[in-house]
C-alpha cells in the first residue's frame, strides 16, 4: 500500500509501524505548532526528508487529495492533525484516523484531560475510517490498556504512544480484513476542548482536587493566582495537613518552589512561570 500521512512526533510511531509492515509513504502533511514542547514535529520532518518525501505545511484541501493520485496513493493515514480534512472519497480508496480514546467514548480534540480528571480505570486508542463528523467513522480496531488511579496526563500520553504503535502494527498487517469488517459507531457525546476555567487552580479546594486538575493537564500546564500574579504551573506537589493559613496565601518559598495554602493542606508549586500581574478592573 502506498500512503500519505499526517503526524507529529508523539505519533510518529504509528507511521513507522506502517513502514515496518511494508507500506510505502509518499507524502507528509503536518502543521508545526506554536508550542514545540507539546507538539514537536522535528522528528517527523526528518523522517520525511530522509525518504525524499514531499512535505506540505498548509492545511489539506480537496486539490491536495486529488493530487495524491499522481503519487499512486492508496490511503491517507491521519495520526495527529488539527484541521478538518475535506471529503477524500472521490480521490482515495482509503482514509483512516488514529484517535487517542477508546471510541465511541472520548470523541473530541483532546480527550486525555477528562480521562484523568474522571479517573477512568481503562483507556485505549482507536483506528477508524475518516468520516465527515469528527471521530465518528467505522472502527477498524481498538487497543485498550489499564489506567492506575495515580496516573497523570503525562503518563497517559506515553501509554497512548505505546498503544498506538501496537494498534498501527495490527492495522497495517491486517488492513484489508479490518477495513472490510469495520464496525459502525453508535451515537456518542463529543468532548469539547478545555478552556482557561477548566485548568485554573482554586486554592480554596481540597489538596486532592487541586492535584487532580494539575495531574490532568501535565505538560499543558494549569493556571494559578499567586499573590496577584497569574502563573502557569507545570508541576505541583501537595499534602493534607491541618492548619490555620488562608487558602491561596504563600506560606513558604525556597529557590523556585512556592508553597501555597489549600483548604485542607498545602500545594507546592515546583515548576512554574509567571505571566505578570493580573489586571484589576
Amino acid at each position: 500500500m502506498r500512503f500519505a500521512f499526517t503526524a507529529s512526533d508523539r505519533y510518529l510511531g504509528i507511521i513507522e509501524a506502517f513502514v515496518d509492515a511494508g507500506w510505502t509513504p509518499v507524502k507528509l502533511f503536518t502543521l508545526p505548532s506554536d508550542d514545540s514542547r507539546v507538539f514537536p514535529v522535528n522528528a517527523t520532518l526528518n523522517f520525511a526528508v530522509q525518504r525524499g518525501l514531499p512535505i506540505q505545511l498548509s492545511p489539506i484541501k480537496s486539490e491536495d487529495l486529488q493530487g495524491l493520485s499522481a503519487y499512486g496513493c492508496d490511503a491517507l493515514v491521519v495520526a495527529s492533525y488539527s484541521f478538518k480534512i475535506p471529503d477524500w472519497t472521490p480521490y482515495l480508496k482509503h482514509a483512516i484516523n488514529f484517535h487517542p480514546s477508546p471510541l465511541p467514548a472520548g470523541r473530541g480534540p483532546y480527550p486525555m484531560i477528562r480521562a484523568i480528571k474522571e479517573r477512568w480505570s481503562k483507556w485505549g486508542v482507536t483506528c477508524h475510517k475518516l468520516a465527515p463528523a469528527f471521530d465518528s467513522g467505522d472502527i477498524l480496531a481498538t487497543q485498550e490498556f489499564e489506567l492506575a488511579q495515580t496516573d497523570t496526563h503525562d503518563i497517559l500520553d506515553i501509554k497512548i504512544q505505546m498503544a498506538n504503535k501496537r494498534l498501527a502494527s495490527k492495522v497495517a498487517h491486517n488492513f484489508v480484513e479490518l477495513w472490510q469488517n469495520a464496525v459502525p459507531q453508535p451515537p456518542s457525546e463529543f468532548w469539547r476542548l478545555w478552556n482557561d476555567a477548566d485548568k485554573t487552580i482554586n486554592f480554596s479546594s481540597k489538596v486532592d482536587d487541586i492535584l487532580r486538575v494539575a495531574d490532568s493537564f501535565g505538560i499543558h500546564e494549569v493556571i494559578a493566582n499567586v499573590n496577584g500574579y497569574r502563573v502557569k504551573v507545570r508541576r505541583a506537589l501537595g499534602w493534607t495537613e491541618r492548619h490555620f493559613d488562608t487558602p491561596g496565601n504563600v506560606v513558604h518559598a525556597f529557590n523556585n518552589i512556592l508553597v501555597v495554602a489549600a483548604s485542607d493542606g498545602y500545594i507546592a508549586l515546583t515548576e512554574w512561570t509567571s505571566e505578570g500581574l493580573i489586571p484589576t478592573s
